[in-house]
């Protein structure tokens, strides 16, 4: 009865492990919906790990940026419509809508509602996708944003371009056609002669002493003194935000902000207003910038995007991206995060991290899988060059392979027939008066010895052919001294002169060249692919590389995630050209040393052969 309390205690601590246990199994291997096949989870890391983000940050919209490089298209609905996004407890599905997709480009820019996004924690939420078949679109364009934001312009495509994501559905008026290298998308462009019109809105109506939060991506061409962004007045109230020679700048009636660093032209900034109590506040792509110490004014009627009513204000000549506002004042956190995470620099890739591949059917993956699965995508990142120079490094690895099997059949079969040869030749060397006739079938069956199957056999073998060549010089020279012995009424000789052993000598060795070069034929195509394949392989990552930085250089992306697929699908030319190489050498030197020890086998026995018919046959005086 001791000994069963003493024992309760720790069987119990060992059965609440194992329940703890296999509940974190669960949790893990859980799935949202089986119909979707594919998953992958998106992690927001706002420690120091990531980017430190301390300050409030709240319910916001993400954007999750997706390429061929961290998403698989091909397993995806050409049109994005089975995108589901799940927050981590795999359970609750997150609202969301995308702004582009591009099933051709490989590129997407979906936004996702994450709640109460928390400062100094890495949140994580999971990406399903790969229901092709009864998958319907469910985005929720309205949903997306939480109720304080009124007014959202993506200005994407043309269907698009002045439709206003939030659920006011303020369109924007006298909009140009979008224009493409925008952060998120597409842009709009500002050429000065003519403001985009936001109309009069109940949603948009400020009070006295009201709260706001304005934000945009901005690239200015030019930077004149005093350009207007975005103007709006009622009676003798005037609002304004703009650029005084790069310098951003918001004023209320006349008052104007504190500046700071001008901004560089043809630059995309993250450009913020945040309004609250008696005070202003400009961010700069996500950092305070200046201030003005005003209250917001009661205003509402229509607003212009790019240019002042008064006829002698100075216009913003330029592009936009990703107008919001909202109609509480946003805190720090949640315009550093917008900043950060909508940019394109290299903070955005470690703030939101894409994770990979998860498939349902393969819940325990093994890492060959995950390795082939990998260099799969790689390979969609692969340029026109770069498959032809993997097709022909596929060619010669092909050629040589076959090369090399066949070679190594060939090697095992006259190995198999030299070894039944010697094993009669040495019992009939001894005493070659079995060979001293000028019957052929005694000479191919070594006087008798070997029965017809095992003369098959031994027909493989150099050695053999070496040993007719020999017995057939031995015996014309023998039926020469017979006939001039005849003829001079002599004793018929059986014996052969030196000369006549060295001409025997040198007939053998020219069948020894020529049993070498069939060994060694076809040997060069591994050689080619040794020398070759590396070469092969670097002129197709040359290749790649430089198309990788010419596109950069095009469209002027500079991140990690535009960069890694193009040098990653580069370098699959080396491995492809290396994978030929390696194999091809080492084949190349097993062959090697198996021909060089049939020549040494030859050579020993041309010698042997010499030394023996020379002393069986040996000339009389």
């Amino acid at each position: 009865m001791n000994i069963s309390k003493r024992f309760q205690k720790p069987l119990l601590c060992a059965l609440l492990a194992v329940l703890t246990w296999a509940g974190t199994v669960n949790a893990a291997t859980s799935w949202w919906d089986a119909k979707w096949p594919v998953r992958k989870k998106i992690t927001i890391d706002t420690t120091d790990k990531g980017v430190a983000i301390t300050d409030a940050i709240g319910t916001t919209a993400v954007l999750v940026k997706l390429h061929d490089g961290d998403f698989n298209f091909i397993k995806a609905k050409e049109d994005g419509s089975d995108l589901r996004f799940v927050a981590e407890d795999d359970k609750t599905v997150l609202k969301h809508h995308v702004e582009k997709w591009d099933s051709l480009l490989n590129e997407a820019y979906v936004w996702v509602q994450v709640p109460d996004l928390k400062p100094s924690a890495a949140t994580s939420f999971w990406l399903y996708y790969g229901n092709v078949t009864d998958a319907v679109k469910a985005e929720n364009a309205k949903g997306t944003y939480d109720p304080d934001t009124v007014l959202v312009y993506h200005f994407g495509d043309s269907t698009t371009m002045s439709a206003d994501s939030s659920t006011s559905a303020i369109g924007a008026q006298d909009t140009t056609p979008p224009i493409s290298g925008a952060p998120i998308g597409n842009g709009l462009r500002l050429l000065g002669s003519k403001p985009v019109t936001v109309p009069d809105a109940t949603p948009l109506e400020w009070t006295a002493g009201g709260m706001m939060t304005w934000s945009a991506w901005i690239k200015a061409t030019t930077l004149p003194a005093n350009a207007i962004l975005f103007s709006r007045r009622d009676g003798a109230n005037s609002f304004l935000i703009g650029l005084d020679k790069g310098v951003p700048f918001v004023e209320i009636n006349k008052l104007r902000s504190s500046g700071g660093t001008a901004i560089s032209p043809a630059v995309w900034n993250h450009l913020a207003v945040v309004a609250k109590e008696s005070t202003l506040t400009v961010y700069l792509n996500g950092s305070s910038y200046g201030t003005l110490g005003a209250a917001l004014p009661a205003m509402k009627g229509p607003s212009l995007i790019g240019k002042d009513s008064t006829p002698d204000a100075a216009a913003f000549v330029g592009e936009i991206d990703e107008l919001q506002i909202a109609k509480t004042a946003r805190p720090l956190g949640f315009v550093k995060f917008a900043a950060i995470s909508q940019g394109t620099g290299a903070e955005a890739a470690k703030l939101l991290v894409v994770g990979t591949d998860e498939d349902s059917a393969a819940e325990a993956e093994g890492e060959l899988g995950k390795q082939a699965s990998l260099i799969k995508d790689i390979s969609k990142s692969l340029t026109i060059d770069g498959w032809v120079v993997i097709v022909l490094c596929g060619i010669l690895a092909v050629v040589g392979w076959l090369v090399a099997i066949a070679k190594l059949l060939y090697l095992n079969k006259i190995s198999k027939a030299t070894r039944a040869f010697l094993v009669r030749w040495e019992k009939i060397s001894s005493d070659l008066t079995a060979l001293d006739t000028e019957d052929e079938d005694s000479i191919k069956s070594l006087g008798g010895t070997v029965n017809p199957k095992g003369q098959r056999l031994m027909r493989h073998s150099p050695l053999f052919h070496i040993y007719r060549i020999g017995t057939d010089e031995v015996n014309k020279r023998l039926q020469n001294v017979r006939a001039i012995s005849l003829a001079s009424t002599q004793k018929p000789s059986t014996g052969l002169s030196g000369r006549s052993i060295q001409a025997i000598k040198a007939t053998l060795h020219g069948g020894l060249m020529r049993e070498v070069q069939k060994l060694n034929s076809k040997l060069v195509f591994l050689t080619i692919g040794i020398a070759g394949g590396p070469y092969l392989g670097l002129l197709g990552t040359v290749i790649g590389v430089m198309i990788t930085f010419a596109v950069i250089a095009k469209t002027g992306q500079v991140e990690v995630n535009s960069i890694a697929p193009g040098i990653a699908g580069a370098l699959l030319a080396t491995v492809a050209g290396l994978a030929v190489a390696i194999p091809a050498l080492f084949a190349y030197s097993y062959l090697s040393s198996r021909i060089k020890d049939a020549i040494t086998d030859m050579e020993t026995f041309i010698d042997e052969f010499i030394a023996k018919m020379a002393e069986h046959h040996k000339e009389v005086n």
